[in-house]
């Protein structure tokens, strides 16, 4: 068993991306952050934009270039949580 916790919004990305592995890199990408533009709450956004930036998040390759494709919700907190 290991010690570290998904984060739910890094755990659900992971699920999304998973779905696009056969595609081509930059159009799932964008067809992801789409998604998650249209169903996520602003705050699990905020969350999910900061911690792509962040080394060791286990954050699908696809979920960090969705994430960079979002933009960050207006009146948010977005810094990255510690880990």
């Amino acid at each position: 068993m290991t010690s570290t916790h998904t984060p739910p919004h890094v755990r659900l990305a992971n699920e999304i991306a998973a779905q696009f592995q056969r595609r081509d890199p930059a159009l799932a990408a964008q067809v992801i952050a789409d998604h998650i533009q249209s169903f996520w709450d602003p705050r699990m956004r905020a969350r999910l934009i900061a911690d792509a930036g962040v080394s060791g998040s286990g954050m699908d390759p696809l979920v960090v270039a969705a994430a960079a494709l979002l933009p960050p919700p207006a009146g948010t907190h977005t810094e990255p949580r510690p880990l």
